[in-house]
């Protein structure tokens, strides 16, 4: 597998900030010095006389650095920096915090920025200064597999290297190279006490009787710290010294310290945009503890489609062989006192009531459990093994449903002692507990999923020896890579002076922090990896699925950060991400499997993001708003005092912020549903990037939504789905087909021409004069509270040609990049409209771009689609589409169960759909109908369209058998997004290339909209 990068628009913003604050900077080759042991102890004048290396130049005294920082935290509406002030403790005047979720490529983002200073200003030597093994080795990795393609991007390649004190020869060329040099060192290598470590500040023989630290100083290189809240000790940020460094750029999601935070794309950011996993919780608690009770542990329950639902029940059973903890699928009715051989304590345990909405089982005798709940004699080991079990089965279940789509799924174990997985004795080495724990309930699991049919996955499973799909990595097998006697295949603790036997521990620790592209292939058999803490912040890997804690609580390190080691983008066997919006949080759902309640975990997780979010403003008033920045396609719209007012007004007459001034969950409500009250006329010009500005205040109700995976279920197809009415319906829709556009430039001038013409009215810009009267009586105390003066007159009116901004644009050049078509149509367009181009372009020349732009595409889109045309092609979607999606489903969101669709539960958009879903489902007439899935799609010129319902009436009934129909709320085109209608037109266009008389599309409101139509 070769894995495969793209350009993100956020990671190109968060190079661009650090970028942007060194506007200005000259773009040298690099300072020369000489880098020769005698003349290096000279004076700086003398030393120039011969050159042997190339050294960072230092940052011209000509650039405002302070105003460029401005720039760029305006830009993103963050606090601005107060003065840049020198840290002491690292002796560094120049620090800036990249703030990054965990999950969205940190690494890759400082990649990127290294070429991106080299490419503009020229620096070239930079050190990635890493806490841990684990993260040193994520690096190394990270800059080989990006090396093919930033090369293409900026047709060069970095030569980096991990530092050893050792191999010295690495930090000469580092010197000495004039191409662009990264050196990845772990904290460790220059502030512990170890005899290796010393060595980078000694004058070394084999390094001409020059000390390694003067010669990475030498350089002025670039800091770049990779979680530097785990390097904050004094020793550590003492050391940087040292280094001397230019500057240092710190990324973290979890900042401890902050000094001139110019980027932030914090936790909700991540989710909001889809960037990082969702996250769903399978809690596991325990009630009545003590011995005297009957010990049970509700699995969960289980439905299907012809059968009552069942429960997964352990509970103890009397065998020849004394009494042992079993699994069992119960059914109502069962008597728990027969099945346990008779023992006393299941007297009266019988079951009364299964409930699959609820996920309870009830007993005659009054006890209920919840699923995920135990009782009675619950000791640690039996908490693990349930953990280990709901782990295996979470997985099984993910596995199951992506492996079609092939994606491999790994599932992560973090265990609080090494030896509970694995044991070194004089004897070699032996499995702990937990891998024992785990190859019995694995190979339990296994038989059960095996027991089904035969398919592939069925296959792929049998071909995996249960020994070789788990491993483990622990900090002592670092040790074990370097200490191989191959004469008697023992390894020596360097601390310790202890040997043990060396088995696969290398080969683990190779896969696990080195070949993620073995370890996400199918070929590869591990699946399962069991870790201390050594996998904390800085590994992970993007097809992580399952997270299970075998491990106590512990404080210092927090449930996001665990959860962390999970939130990346998963990647198929192609190496391509599934980060397709429509489907990206059906395919990446994280599961944690947690010896909490699903409520303490989840109650504790949101605390810690909540925690996390401390830049995020609580308070949205006028105060907030003011001076902010609104990112718009024609450039930066600052809020006048005038527009914040009127934001903050809107907020508070649609009771979307409290007494508080804090956002309501009425608003966040209304936005999930598409509701949100209309903006006045003049904040609507700008409509997404005042609601971005609304999002960025901090309230609960954005929050990410984290599932309680108990509730997921199976939602297999069922009958209708084999029925012949919907195979029919499928046979004559599941055509594929490609469009082609022949349109002439002249129509698209006139167009643009008209629709310019009549429709553009740019906003002038305008300003306020408030005057006042100073008060009567003046007092410390009202001049403080700002009350000594009386508003008596407030002007507003139009700003004058003479105080114009002067920022100048590139009139053609801006629509030309907005509208991607040619300057020689966008000037044919501009001379053809009637109102003054200039004196309309000067009133407001970031409003004349905006709409303008907008109006252009509007009406290229409607020229494209008057003049396509479908031909269809011999390919068809397959039926698997309907199998690869909503597989695994949380139903305590689905509505009633269905008698017609094809999926017992179907997930509706909007109230619209749950009343058109309710009245299609009762409907005489209709036979079989379903949502289709997102797989299948129409291409457009304006993005692929999906349509909502396929629905075959019984013949006869009605005039259309089959219908094809989008739910809208309003029938009304004016209502309708232009970029909407024109995808519904080409669908108008599709079917009727492909479909007979029998099939009908078009956009319903409602069930009764429908029958008007296919009657």
């Amino acid at each position: 597998m070769k894995l495969k990068f793209k350009k993100q628009a956020y990671q190109t913003n968060a190079v661009e900030a650090v970028v942007n604050c060194f506007a200005g900077q000259p773009q040298t080759s690099g300072f020369k010095y000489n880098i020769d042991p005698g003349l290096a102890k000279m004076g700086e004048q003398e030393s120039l006389l011969e050159y042997s290396g190339f050294r960072n130049e230092k940052i011209s005294k000509s650039i405002n650095l302070l105003e460029n920082i401005h720039s760029v935290q305006s830009h993103q509406n963050l606090p601005l920096s107060a003065a840049l002030v020198n840290d002491k403790k690292t002796g560094c005047p120049i620090n800036l915090d990249i703030e990054m979720e965990t999950g969205t490529g940190k690494t890759y983002c400082y990649i990127k920025t290294v070429f991106e200073l080299n490419t503009r200003y020229g620096w070239s030597k930079f050190i990635v200064v890493v806490p841990s093994i684990a993260i040193r080795e994520g690096v190394y990795k990270s800059l080989k597999i990006t090396a093919e393609h930033f090369l293409e991007d900026y047709g060069k390649k970095i030569r980096f290297f991990i530092y050893n004190s050792k191999q010295l020869h690495n930090l000469e060329s580092f010197s000495s190279d004039a191409g662009i040099n990264v050196m990845v060192i772990n904290v460790q290598a220059f502030n512990a006490t170890g005899k290796d470590n010393r060595r980078i500040y000694e004058e070394l023989d084999d390094f001409q009787s020059r000390k390694p630290i003067d010669v990475i100083a030498a350089n002025r290189p670039i800091l770049i710290l990779d979680e530097p809240q785990k390097m904050e000790g004094a020793k550590t940020l003492e050391s940087f010294k040292n280094f001397k460094p230019l500057m240092i750029l710190r990324y973290s999601a979890t900042h401890k310290t902050e000094h001139n935070k110019i980027h932030r794309l914090d936790a909700l950011d991540a989710y909001n945009q889809k960037l990082v996993k969702k996250i769903s919780v399978r809690g596991i608690s325990i009630k009545g503890l003590s011995g005297a009770n009957p010990y049970l542990y509700l699995g969960g329950v289980e439905i299907s489609v012809s059968k009552p639902p069942v429960v997964r029940v352990e509970l103890e059973i009397k065998q020849r062989s004394g009494i042992k903890r079993v699994l069992r699928k119960l059914n109502r009715g069962d008597n728990l006192f027969v099945l346990s051989g008779g023992l006393d304590q299941y007297t009266g345990f019988v079951i009364s009531d299964i409930n699959s909405n609820t996920n309870t089982l009830s007993f005659t005798n009054g006890v209920e459990l919840l699923a995920g709940e135990a009782t009675g004699d619950v000791n640690e080991a039996a908490l693990r093994r349930i953990q280990i079990r709901e782990a295996i089965k979470a997985h099984f279940e993910k596995e199951q449903a992506l492996f079609h789509q092939n994606i491999k799924v790994l599932s992560l174990f973090f265990i609080d002692a090494v030896a509970k997985y694995r044991c070194y004795d004089e004897n070699g080495e032996s499995s702990g507990e937990y891998a024992q724990m785990f190859e019995e309930e694995y190979t339990r699991h296994l038989n059960d999923v095996l027991t089904l049919d035969d398919n592939t996955y069925n296959d792929y499973l049998r071909g995996i020896e249960v020994a070789r799909t788990h491993q483990g990595y622990f900090s002592i097998d670092k040790k074990s890579k370097k200490l191989i006697n191959p004469e008697t295949k023992m390894v020596k603790d360097d601390e310790t002076g202890k040997k043990t036997a060396l088995s696969e521990d290398v080969d683990a620790y190779d896969l696990i922090l080195k070949d993620k592209e073995r370890l996400l292939s199918l070929s590869e058999p591990v699946r399962f990896i069991f870790s201390h803490s050594a996998l904390r912040e800085g590994w992970d890997n993007p097809n992580v699925f399952v997270i299970c804690a075998l491990k106590h609580s512990d404080n210092s390190i927090s449930r996001r950060q665990e959860v962390g080691r999970g939130m990346r983008l998963s990647v198929n066997q192609t190496g391509e991400r599934m980060d397709n919006p429509a489907t990206v949080h059906q395919v990446n759902v994280l599961t944690v499997v947690t010896s909490e309640s699903y409520t303490d975990f989840v109650t504790g997780l949101q605390r810690d993001i909540s925690d996390s979010l401390s830049a995020r403003p609580p308070i949205a008033d006028e105060k907030y708003f003011t001076g902010k920045v609104l990112k718009t396609e024609a450039g930066d719209v600052e809020v006048k005092p005038q527009m914040a007012k009127q934001i903050y007004r809107y907020l508070n007459k649609n009771d979307y912020t409290d007494d508080g001034d804090k956002i309501t969950t009425a608003y966040h409500d209304a936005k999930k549903k598409g509701q949100l009250a209309k903006l006045p006329p003049e904040l609507a010009v700008h409509a997404e990037q005042i609601f971005q500005l609304i999002d960025s205040v901090f309230s609960e109700g954005q929050m990410p939504e984290i599932e309680n995976d108990r509730n997921t279920k199976p939602n297999p197809l069922n009958p209708n789905f084999d029925k012949k009415e919907f195979r029919e319906l499928w046979n004559r829709i599941n055509h594929k087909a490609a469009y082609v556009v022949d349109f002439e430039t002249p129509e698209l001038i006139k167009k643009c021409v008209a629709a310019l013409d009549k429709e553009l009215k740019v906003n002038p810009l305008l300003f306020t004069v408030e005057t006042g009267t100073q008060t009567d009586e003046v007092t410390d105390a009202t001049l403080k509270a700002g009350t000594g003066f009386g508003k008596t007159k407030t002007v507003t009116d139009k700003l004058t040609r003479s105080t114009h901004s002067s920022v100048k644009y590139d009139l053609m050049g801006k629509l030309a990049e907005q509208t991607k078509l040619t300057r020689r149509t966008i000037a044919a367009i501009l001379q053809g409209i009637m109102v003054d181009i200039f004196s309309e372009y000067k009133i407001n020349s970031e409003d004349f771009i905006a709409k303008s732009s907008r109006l252009i595409n509007e009406q290229k889109a409607t020229v494209i689609v008057e003049h396509l045309a479908y031909d269809s092609s011999a390919d068809t979607h397959s039926l698997d589409i309907f199998t690869h999606e909503k597989r695994i489903v949380n139903l305590s969101n689905a509505g009633e169960k269905l008698n017609r669709h094809i999926y017992d539960y179907v997930f509706t958009d909007s109230n619209i759909e749950r009343t058109f879903v309710k009245e299609l489902d009762a409907s005489a007439e209709v036979m079989v109908y379903a949502k289709l899935p997102k797989g299948f799609f129409i291409p457009t010129p304006v993005g692929d369209y999906n349509p909502d319902w396929a629905i075959s009436f019984k013949e006869g009934a009605v005039k259309h058998i089959y219908f094809i129909a989008e739910t809208k709320g309003s029938m009304s085109s004016m209502d309708l997004r232009k970029i909407e209608e024109c995808k519904i037109d080409c669908a108008r266009k599709f079917f009727a290339k492909i479909t007979s008389e029998q099939i009908k599309y078009d956009v319903v409101d409602s069930y009764g909209k429908l029958m008007e139509l296919v009657k």
